[in-house]
Parts: structure tokens; C-alpha cells; sequence
């Protein structure tokens, strides 16, 4: 049986740059995302004697065609590689309660759809017995995103389940690796629009002058505390000797 990588979010982004990467070493593919024209334009593109490219059409943030996509893949195939790449973001002010659906469908997409996935990924690969699951994270994994809160808290969740469950498969054929790349911006490609990066960069800077600031504050209240304890020492070290004469003084009267 031939063995496929089956990549999630082939479509835009990284995920076509993975399809690329994955073709040029010779791999077979299945490219799954929303848009089937452009994962047949895609699939036109890398298709060849060599390499078999099989597209399947599916909306992550519906678990029931996630279901579908590994079904219609896994069948009659042999999955050895599993990269998670689709994801959703919405950029806006979480407090506004604008973009409940856009959230509820990253929501889906970037932690429901690749948790089954791997799910129903791992004891396919363990019976094989051999598999590599690829999950993209983001740099957004590592720090709380204000106007991007959900996405941010998604990538957290995506890099903490990719690195427990690397553990747990520690010693078998089996591997899990979280990718946490910084933000891409590729033509029509790009994983956010530009406004959004740039909104998230502004963020993340305010961020980064507080935290500056308040360290500053910090270092100058440890100094503070410093000085006063040093002239402390000083008075006690004073007093101490000024204590030591008199009571020479004493004796000597006696």
C-alpha cells in the first residue's frame, strides 16, 4: 500500500508551501481544505508520473466533515504523515462581543479538528507502524495576544496537547512536533491580512514597554531597599561602637 502525507489547510499559506516540499521529495499527497479550486489548481501544479496528489474539500470547523476527510483519505491509503496546518483568526477587541462565529469557527478549525484528526491519526500510524504528525502552532503559542485572545489562547492549547502527547509516544515509531512559526504574509497566500499582523505587532510592543517599564520600577524599588538597608547597617555598626566606648568608659570610672 502507497503511503500519503495528508495536510490540512492546503490551500493558502504554509500549507501550500508544505505541499510543495512534500512533492519535491517525492511524496504522495492528499491536500484537503475549503476551496476546491484552488487545491485542484494546486494539485495541476504538483501532480506527476511520481507523485499522486488526491484532493478532498472539507470545512474543519464542521466535525462531520472531519470525520469524512479521514475516512475518504485513510481508505485504501496508508497515512504517515499528518500535518495540522489549518487555522483561523480574528482580530478585534474581544470585550466588543463582535466575532462570535469567526472565534467559534477557529475555535473548531484550530483545536476540535486537529485533536480528532490526530486522534484518528495515531492508531492508523501505530498499525503501519510508523507516522510523524505536524502540528502548526504559532509564536502566538507563547504569550497572551490582546485584540487576537482566542487565536493566541487556540496556539497555546495546539503547542500544550503536541507536547504532552509527544511524551506519551515517547519510544514508539510514532512522532509529534509542534512547528511555531511567526506570522506569514504571502500574497493571497497569507495566513492574516496585513492590518491584522500589523495590529497584533502593535499590541505585543505595548506589552513589551510595560513589562520594560515595570521592571524598571522594580529595579529602582530593590535599589532603593538596598541603600536603606546599607545605611542601616551603617547606623547599626555606629551605634554598636559608640555602645563599646561607653561601656569602656564606665569601667574605666569605676
Amino acid at each position: 500500500m502507497t503511503a500519503y502525507t495528508l495536510i490540512t489547510g492546503a490551500s493558502e499559506g504554509l500549507g501550500v508551501e508544505f505541499a510543495r516540499i512534500a512533492a519535491n521529495e517525492g511524496r504522495n499527497l492528499i491536500l484537503a481544505a475549503r476551496s476546491q479550486d484552488k487545491l485542484d489548481a494546486l494539485a495541476a501544479d504538483l501532480r506527476s508520473d511520481s507523485v499522486d496528489v488526491v484532493v478532498i474539500p472539507a470545512d474543519l470547523s464542521d466535525m462531520e466533515q472531519v470525520d469524512r476527510l479521514w475516512a475518504e483519505a485513510s481508505t485504501g491509503r496508508e497515512i504517515d504523515v499528518l500535518v495540522n496546518n489549518a487555522g483561523l483568526g480574528y482580530n478585534g477587541a474581544f470585550s466588543a462581543g463582535q466575532g462570535w462565529d469567526r472565534e467559534l469557527s477557529s475555535i473548531h478549525v484550530n483545536m476540535l479538528a486537529l485533536t480528532r484528526l490526530m486522534k484518528l491519526a495515531i492508531p492508523h500510524m501505530e498499525a503501519l507502524p510508523k507516522g510523524r504528525i505536524l502540528n502548526v502552532a504559532s509564536v502566538a503559542a507563547f504569550t497572551p495576544g490582546p485584540n487576537m485572545a482566542v487565536y493566541h489562547a487556540t496556539k497555546a492549547y495546539v503547542l500544550s496537547l503536541s507536547e504532552a502527547v509527544a511524551e506519551e509516544l515517547r519510544g514508539t515509531t510514532v512522532t509529534v512536533t509542534a512547528l511555531c512559526p511567526g506570522a506569514t504574509v504571502q500574497g493571497e497566500y497569507g495566513l492574516f491580512r496585513r492590518a491584522e499582523i500589523e495590529a497584533e505587532a502593535r499590541a505585543m510592543s505595548e506589552q513589551l514597554a510595560q513589562v520594560q517599564a515595570d521592571v524598571a520600577e522594580m529595579e529602582n524599588l530593590t535599589q532603593r531597599l538596598s541603600d536603606e538597608y546599607l545605611d542601616l547597617d551603617l547606623l547599626d555598626a555606629q551605634a554598636r561602637s559608640v555602645l563599646g566606648r561607653l561601656r569602656s568608659d564606665e569601667i574605666v570610672i569605676r
